[in-house]
């Protein structure tokens, strides 16, 4: 079936197509039904590519034909499966059917429903697309293909001054990461003559990738550093993780879809599609590692003082998405790619089950909720689902994934990336759970909010059930009890670093389960995160910890998180003050410097014209005299600089 890869695409290529040709006039069951349904058929196609992809690298299969020719280089345009990015197929194509299904209850009644789908068929068209590329300039075309819908879906109630501002922003900060991306992929082809990744690899592999004025291992760690930079831009890690937050003022469904599930993971996946040129740079991976550690921390940080719940767990994504850097900095590939499939299972979950809460109660401001559990027990205890996988409590999906990234960090010699990702996990505990009491247990804040509140129709609840049995279950799919399968299963790919990991020491030491599981330091990973549940139970559940009180005991801290480390303000003052002071100083030299040398010039002519035109009075005598007076004008110069006309 692989070779037939490009039907995956393909489809929801096809629903973006029929509802731009047909527009306003299908009614929504269509839309929302044939969206629904072609995702649909892509992710069974996308299982049986899974199930069918055989052993080894040479199980991979790429189809490939002529593009374009850039002077003696070749371009090929095409597809390539290999074991990573079947498993993205999968997780890509389940998450967008549940959210196309899903959207059709949320987006009910909107005036731009079709519209709305066309969007999402689009964007999965280019994700998908994006992750079967089989060379660098074509994943980048659909990189930015994929940044071009988030932006379009963020801003999809473009009347509100909110969205419009946060779709600005995401395209803009996102932009910064391509460009630092673009610059690596040129950099990259000029050394290797080829965008292939294959080509690529082989290259760096065999330290012949270089350029004149840069050493071999020089390059391989600025490409890499570079490739990073696009990874950090598009899954919002340190420092530019500040737009994705804001990116919540779209629908909730595209939140779920493209800012939990798939976009954001986007930049995880081209690192890990690019691991073998970043294991040839300790630089390069330490660098991945540690800014994977700090964002991990600095959301989980920010979190637990949002009043906002789509941002909360907008927080936590940046959060988990920098786990999975940090996995991979340490050299834990697979686990850092375990932990993407885990997360987009459970945090598409949440998204879904907060956006189920603001479809019922229409707020997203968690302090007007409360008691919801008895009018909504289906989101009830699917968000719980969520929420336990999320705070890393076994046999949860988030338990296995995480708890494996945080042994290899310890065991890859990084115990402080240990520590970091050890007290992020308690603070996600709290916070979700925080989320989890304010809004479904207590009395209602708000009774006539309260009192509107229902469950959703079947399209809301399926997908709800759905991603709450995969949260619940999902983690055994790289366990002991399967013998690490799908550990297994991505390590076809590279039968060189196949059982080999890259040491934070830069050691390469072999292994067949990447770190044996300890069950001393799983023990203190569950105990963490039960006593972050704890602390959120006895201030927002049975309070006996009074919140108001912490709050200002502690409110030094509370304001540094509430106001996210003021990384706003500080961009705001720097970036944004900052350009605008470059564009006065511009503006000045331009209006005064470049247009008043112009202005002067044409002043001159001006005047020189005006003196000249009363010589044109069509008397012969008046002629006479200007030229009498002109000659006597040249005989003077002559005279006095030349040294005489004879």
């Amino acid at each position: 079936m692989a070779q037939h890869a490009w039907l995956v695409p393909l489809l929801p290529l096809v629903a973006y197509v029929f509802l731009l040709a047909l527009g306003r006039r299908l009614p929504e069951g269509l839309a929302a039904g044939v969206s629904t349904v072609l995702t649909f058929v892509s992710f069974l196609l996308s299982i049986a590519i899974f199930r069918g992809l055989g052993k080894g690298p040479q199980g991979n299969v790429t189809d490939t034909f002529h593009w374009l020719t850039i002077g003696t280089k070749s371009i090929d345009f095409g597809w390539q499966v290999t074991h990573l990015n079947a498993l993205m197929l999968v997780v890509v194509t389940l998450v967008s059917t549940l959210v196309l299904l899903f959207s059709k209850g949320y987006m009910h009644n909107d005036k731009r429903f079709s519209v709305f789908y066309q969007y999402l068929n689009l964007f999965v068209f280019s994700m998908l697309a994006l992750v079967i590329s089989p060379n660098l300039l074509q994943m980048y075309m659909f990189w930015e293909m994929v940044g071009l819908c988030s932006y379009l879906l963020v801003g999809f109630w473009y009347f509100k001054p909110e969205a419009a501002a946060a779709a600005k922003k995401s395209f803009i900060v996102t932009r910064i990461g391509d460009a630092g991306l673009f610059i690596g992929i040129i950099l990259l082809f000029l050394a290797s003559g080829s965008f292939n990744f294959n080509t690529i690899f082989q290259a760096a592999a065999s330290h012949q990738l270089s350029l004149g004025w840069i050493s071999a291992g020089g390059l391989v760690t600025l490409t890499s550093l570079l490739v990073f930079l696009g990874a950090i831009g598009k899954s919002a890690q340190f420092p530019l993780h500040v737009w994705l937050p804001d990116a919540m003022e779209g629908p909730t469904p595209v939140s779920a879809l493209i800012h939990a599930a798939t976009m954001v993971a986007a930049g995880v996946y081209l690192v890990a599609r690019m691991y073998p040129l970043f294991l040839q740079s300790s630089t390069a991976l330490t660098t991945v590692a540690w800014i994977g550690g700090v964002t991990a921390l600095l959301a989980a940080l920010i979190a637990p003082t949002q009043r906002d719940i789509k941002r909360v767990i907008a927080y936590s994504t940046i959060s988990q998405l920098g786990y999975m850097m940090m996995a991979l900095g340490v050299g834990a590939y697979a686990y850092g790619v375990f932990h993407l499939m885990t997360h987009a299972f459970f945090k598409a979950l949440l998204f879904l089950a907060a956006g189920s809460v603001i479809h019922a109660v229409d707020t997203q401001d968690l302090f007007e909720m409360g008691g919801l559990r008895k009018k909504m027990p289906i989101t009830t205890y699917t968000f719980l689902a969520g929420a336990l996988a999320l705070g890393g409590i076994v046999p949860f999906a988030g338990f296995w994934s995480k708890d494996d990234i945080l042994g290899a960090a310890l065991a890859s010699g990084h115990p402080t990336l240990y520590w970091f990702g050890l007290i992020a996990a308690f603070f996600t505990a709290f916070y979700i759970f925080r989320v989890f009491f304010l809004t479904f247990t207590g009395t209602p804040r708000d009774e006539a909010k309260y009192e509107h509140a229902h469950e959703g129709s079947w399209v809301m609840t399926v997908p709800l059930i759905v991603l709450g049995i995969l949260a619940t279950v999902a983690g055994f799919f790289n366990s002991p009890l399967n013998g690490y399968a799908l550990e297994k299963y991505l390590f076809n790919d590279y039968p060189v670093v196949a059982g080999r990991t890259l040491t934070g020491q830069g050691v390469v030491s072999t292994i067949g389960h990447i770190y044996p599981p300890n069950i001393l330091f799983m023990a203190i990973s569950v105990t963490v995160g039960l006593l972050g549940i704890l602390l959120a139970a006895l201030m927002y559940w049975r309070p006996v910890i009074n919140s108001a009180k912490m709050k200002q005991n502690l409110s030094f801290f509370w304001t540094i998180s509430n106001r996210k480390f003021f990384f706003d303000e500080v961009y705001g003052f720097v970036i944004v003050g900052g350009g605008k002071v470059i564009a006065a100083i511009v503006d000045i030299v331009d209006r005064y410097i470049i247009d008043g040398i112009v202005n002067i010039v044409s002043r001159i002519a001006y005047i020189i014209g005006l003196g000249l035109k009363y010589t044109q009075t069509g008397e012969v005598q008046v002629y006479g005299v200007v030229a009498a007076f002109g000659l006597f004008l040249i005989l003077c110069i002559a005279m006095f600089h030349i040294g005489g006309v004879f």
